[in-house]
């Protein structure tokens, strides 16, 4: 495992695990025990997802040192004020039994995110939480946040993966030493990612699959990836990406991939805006 050291001095791990779309309470939990057996420290939730509380319940039974661990939750957009993410935060510590956060993102830049990011500000000089930062911060939001706020955000969590690059974002976030980190690093599976025949050859070369490839690639590029599967080989799979490195001539073979935009979400539609809003309304 390799790590990161982000802009407050604070070691990340460069690989965590997901648990977006596992809203089961007892496949989540198996799932984040196996993830933790395997050598998975950086575990990553939020309130949307539904599943804090059987993370917690894994992070308990797992035995693990919590120094050890990095656990990350995020802010939902009905919680985007002052006050509500101060009673977010205080919920999400609660369900997943901590006393603490390593790492606390704004979920999505929308309702009173800067009133939130000061809430997060002082959750972060109380010691409650290691780290704060946002997410799917596009480099227009992501500039306007860093240039309004006291603490720089330590982490923005956006897609990417290789037919969504944002090499322009990922420039504007090494400007600000904001530690990129990756959701949706398979691209959800499109565009035949792990039968490609291009990472397939690369993959061939090392003894990889596609998908380690993929997340490899990501990794060079200074990435932090958080994939998520709930079966354990898949897991070890993910995980086994530490002992191979690509070429400059395979990552600008990757490079070639980029279509330029999100096949999966589009924050520019006010539709999605208006859903992300009253999706998980209170």
């Amino acid at each position: 495992m390799e790590y990161t050291i982000l802009n407050n001095g604070v070691k990340m791990p460069m690989e965590g695990f997901g648990v977006f779309q596992v809203p089961d309470p007892d496949v989540c939990e198996q799932a984040v025990l196996d993830a933790i057996s395997v050598g998975y420290r950086l575990i990553d939730t939020a309130a949307s997802y539904g599943n804090e509380e059987a993370v917690g319940a894994a992070i308990k039974k797992s035995g693990a040192c919590r120094e050890d661990l990095f656990i990350t939750t995020k802010l939902w957009v009905s919680d985007s004020s002052y006050d509500g993410a101060k009673r977010a935060f205080e919920t999400s510590l609660k369900k997943l039994g901590l006393e603490y956060l390593d790492l606390y993102l704004i979920h999505q830049p929308m309702g009173d995110y800067i009133g939130a990011y000061r809430a997060m500000e002082e959750l972060y000089k109380e010691g409650l939480v290691r780290a704060i930062g946002v997410c799917n911060c596009y480099p227009h939001v992501l500039a306007d946040i860093c240039e309004t706020v006291e603490v720089t955000p330590a982490v923005n969590q956006v897609e990417l993966h290789p037919f969504f690059q944002q090499p322009e974002a990922l420039a504007l976030m090494k400007e600000y030493e904001v530690q990129p980190e990756a959701w949706g690093p398979f691209a959800e599976g499109k565009h035949g990612i792990f039968t490609n025949p291009i990472l397939t050859e690369i993959g061939a070369k090392y003894g990889k699959s596609a998908a380690q490839v993929v997340l490899r690639w990501n990794v060079q590029r200074g990435v932090v990836v958080i994939p998520k599967s709930i079966h354990r080989k898949r897991m070890e799979q993910n995980f086994n990406i530490w002992d191979f490195s690509l070429t400059d001539e395979e990552m600008n073979q990757i490079a070639s991939f980029d279509i330029g935009h999100s096949e999966i979400v589009n924050h520019f539609d006010p539709n999605f805006v208006r859903a992300l809003h009253g999706r998980f309304a209170k």
